[in-house]
């Protein structure tokens, strides 16, 4: 496995495909589930929490990206976004955000080229549990890699290591 970044080194670089959940639709509509590019290329400008997970509807990723999903005005307050990184593809980040009306978006790195950039890539589950925040200059300021994946950094520990990021 390949080293992680070190907290203020440059974010890795990377441009994948990925998509979001947009408003409820209205009476009997579906919410629109927007495609597109994303990526951290140089200085994002804001925070990022960068999420990677295992997998698409699985039961601890499911209750991980819902709690950051409900959580979402928190990183709000701190101007933060939050992405969802996992090997999945984006129909099925499609439809694992439809079925839990998750609203970040959920990026495919179907190649794990991210997740090794990452240093996350793991043989056999494909990525480890991780999360990276990056500051607005580009440069990860926290980190937290699981060695198992059965547990994750809940949104008060991210929300409050955000915090400590942007007073300083």
């Amino acid at each position: 496995m390949a080293k992680h970044p070190e907290i203020g080194t440059a974010a890795p670089r990377f441009s994948i495909p990925g998509g979001v959940l947009h408003g409820n639709g209205g009476e009997g509509a579906e919410a629109a589930f927007e495609r597109g590019d994303y990526g951290i290329d140089g200085a994002p400008g804001r925070p990022v929490v960068l999420a990677f997970y295992p997998g698409d509807d699985t039961a601890v990723c499911t209750k991980q990206l819902c709690s950051y999903s409900s959580g979402m005005e928190r990183f709000e307050e701190l101007d933060a976004t939050v992405w969802g990184v996992s090997p999945q593809g984006v129909d099925s980040h499609e439809r694992f955000a439809r079925k839990h009306d998750l609203r970040m978006p959920l990026l495919a790195d179907t190649d794990l080229v991210v997740a090794r950039a990452y240093g996350v890539a793991a043989p056999g589950i494909g990525l480890r549990r991780s999360v990276f925040l990056i500051r607005p200059d580009g440069t990860i300021g926290w980190k937290h890699v699981s060695l198992l994946g059965m547990t994750y950094q809940e949104v008060e520990t991210l929300t409050a290591r955000l915090g400590e990021l942007t007073a300083g």
